[in-house]
């Protein structure tokens, strides 16, 4: 009996939400990779940046719903959404339409020089769904990374002060100041400094990996290290992922990052939460903040935002928002107006097509089929993550020690049989899970047990 036929597993019918008329199927007509995408590869390894790297070796020409299919032909399970970004699936009807009455009107005007009204509109939906019923204001950008650097110049000029604190396993972009905020070396800092000055790291709460404290007591040994190396007086900002993305989807112990929040209202330091992967339904709410009930500062966005359009954003507190000059905050193209019309159609599609239930839906899916995996399998050390965004942790049955080689193998074996999925963790042994909200359980389901099988058999 497979896991997806266990009684312990409750198969949805939900169909695909949106999308094209794809088959939701997944389909092998050519070994991974096929004959096409070799050549297209050889043709990216003599004219691409050897840099700049791919998770599996396929060319992508049609995606929807659940599914992508590649240049050969071959029908591929989605479990990455492009590292969350496609929630609502890689061509939603509502953004497909969006985006083409938009380009029929005009591609580009600069807001800072024509300013249009899709960019309002988007600021004034994300000042209405970003957690907090305070006075806020919004400025669009166009990747996760500048919006975090954005949130820092703000809270910076706000504060007057320039410290930032961020915490261990954290991943805030790849640009020169985050690099320096991100955790992890390699890939993402190794030989690109020296990196930008006053950021100061300090542990979180990782349940699995620090030694069973609580989470007020994580908070305290955070706080500790803050206040004595660094002090309330030279902090302008705390910023952290409330469940952590590339460090290995950290999901925080109860009461930690309450604490947290707590202490920078009481020192006048902004909070600053980073839900550029976490944003957006992926989590069973709108935000995860909401799920432990803070209410941040400031909000940086991206990914799940524009449909797959590039878009990003900084919304919060209308006075901390308001505090940089005018001219201090802007770009050529943040809040282009295509991707402008992309995300308020991809908001469209959260609210009006019940995402937000559905992604919890996908949870509880995925959680009950990956822990009964884990109840037959010592080395899944944990099943983790909220909503549409949940992991596994594999490590030595033996040990407890993280296993990369492990995981690395089941990764290959998934990408061979038809399943795209993506890895993580600052010790390279997490295999993370974000589905497009616009998958059938039984295809998620078939996905799921592709990893599964993979595993039993590494």
């Amino acid at each position: 009996m497979t896991l997806i036929d266990s009684p312990a597993i409750v198969q949805g019918t939900t169909p695909p939400v949106g999308g094209p008329s794809l088959p939701q199927e997944r389909r092998l007509v050519t070994a991974i990779p096929g004959p096409k995408s070799i050549e297209l590869g050889a043709r990216k390894a003599q004219a691409v940046s050897a840099s700049v790297g791919s998770t599996i070796p396929v060319f992508t020409v049609a995606a929807g719903g659940g599914v992508l299919v590649d240049v050969d032909g071959n029908s591929l399970i989605d479990l990455g959404s492009g590292i969350a970004v496609t929630g609502v699936g890689n061509s939603a009807p509502r953004v497909v339409a969006a985006v083409a009455a938009q380009l029929e009107q005009f591609t580009h005007t600069c807001f800072t020089v024509a300013p249009y009204d899709s960019y309002v509109e988007v600021a004034e939906a994300l000042n209405r769904l970003t957690p907090g019923s305070h006075s806020k204001r919004s400025a669009l950008f166009n990747s996760g990374a500048e919006a975090v650097e954005n949130a820092v110049k703000i809270a910076r000029h706000y504060t007057g002060k320039q410290g930032v604190v961020v915490f261990d396993h954290a991943y805030h972009g790849r640009t020169n100041l985050t690099m320096a905020l991100t955790a992890k070396n390699q890939p993402y800092k190794n030989g690109f400094g020296p990196f930008a000055p006053e950021v100061y790291r300090v542990p979180t709460s990782y349940p699995l990996r620090d030694g069973g404290l609580s989470g007020a007591e994580a908070a305290k040994r955070s706080i500790s290290q803050i206040e004595k190396q660094i002090g309330a007086g030279n902090l302008a900002a705390v910023m952290i992922e409330p469940i952590q993305g590339e460090g290995g989807f950290i999901v925080p112990a109860d009461g930690f990052l309450e604490a947290i929040v707590d202490w920078c209202g009481a020192n006048d330091v902004v909070f600053i939460a980073d839900e550029v992967q976490t944003g957006f339904a992926r989590t069973g709410t709108m935000f995860a903040s909401e799920q432990f009930g803070i209410v941040p500062d400031l909000v940086v966005t991206a990914k799940g935002i524009a449909g797959g359009l590039p878009l990003s954003a900084v919304t919060g507190r209308s006075e901390i928002m308001d505090a940089p000059q005018i001219g201090g905050l802007g770009g050529t193209y943040g809040g282009n107006p295509l991707a402008c019309a992309a995300a308020l159609a991809t908001i469209e599609s959260y609210e009006e097509d019940g995402l937000v239930a559905r992604a919890a839906e996908i949870g509880e899916l995925m959680r009950g089929i990956l822990e009964t995996a884990q109840a037959a399998d010592p080395r899944i050390g944990e099943v983790r993550g909220l909503g549409a965004m949940m992991a596994i942790e594999l490590v030595d049955a033996a040990s407890g020690e993280p296993d990369a080689a492990l995981t690395g193998r089941v990764v290959a074996a998934a990408h061979a049989a038809g399943v795209i999925l993506l890895s993580c963790g600052t010790y390279g042994n997490v295999i993370r899970f974000l589905p497009p909200l616009a998958i059938s359980d039984e295809l998620l389901a078939e996905g799921l047990q592709v990893v599964v099988d993979a595993l039993a058999a590494a």
